[in-house]
């Protein structure tokens, strides 16, 4: 045999093993199993050698239907994904009674526009609430984990843009910004204490946005 044929025989190196849909299931069961932090569908298929995003996904959604009667259940939350405990069950694990973490209401104000009209500087914000912004309360925002720094605003002075995170979505339990709801539905749900009716005047002054338009804008103007 020519040496030609023969390497023409070796398989290459970058040449993806094929996986029947169990072995992906399987394999995506055990990496974010092991995996402490969440992972994006990237982040999985360079884990997996190469894989297709596609067969990821399909992995992924195969693992959503087979856990959403489980104790834990697989979840998207900011485009990564995780396992957590299956909310009605998730009074089990705790030992002590949760702090329910309660905003300003300059905070719950400023978080609110962050949210809805991503990303935003200090001054748009101060803005749309029609008074300053004192530095303290974007603090408490970004000592939350709810907010981040998003870049820069092209624009004279380069100001400091603000966008939400995947800890606030977690944490409101959203799998993205077009899950965003009114604020009727947060107040019925408890998620806002009643006297934050200043923060409702606020979103109307500002016009509130469809919250899809809104996450395609805050991806445009990301860094």
């Amino acid at each position: 045999m020519s040496e030609e044929t023969i390497e023409d025989t070796v398989p290459s190196d970058d040449v993806v093993p094929h996986r029947s849909s169990d072995e992906v299931e399987r394999a995506l069961e055990a990496t974010l199993f092991a995996s402490e932090e969440p992972m994006s569908v990237d982040a999985l298929a360079a884990h997996l050698g190469g894989l297709e995003n596609g067969a990821v996904r399909d992995g992924l959604k195969a693992l959503v239907v087979h856990y959403e009667k489980r104790g834990v259940n697989l979840v998207e939350r900011g485009r990564r994904w995780h396992f957590e405990t299956a909310p009605d069950l998730a009074h089990l694990l705790r030992r002590e009674r949760e702090q329910v973490r309660r905003l300003s209401r300059a905070a719950t104000e400023v978080l609110a526009i962050i949210a809805y009209h991503e990303p935003v500087s200090r001054a748009e914000i101060e803005s749309i609430r029609g008074v300053q912004t004192a530095k303290g309360t974007l603090d408490v925002l970004l000592e939350a984990g709810w907010i981040k720094l998003a870049g820069r605003r092209e624009v004279p002075g380069r100001p400091v843009i603000y966008a939400t995170t995947p800890e606030f979505l977690d944490h409101f339990g959203l799998a993205s910004r077009r899950d965003l709801p009114g604020m009727d539905e947060l107040r019925a749900a408890g998620l806002l204490d009643p006297v934050d009716d200043a923060l409702e005047e606020a979103m109307d002054a500002a016009g509130t946005p469809d919250p899809e338009d809104c996450e395609s804008a805050g991806e445009d103007g990301e860094e």
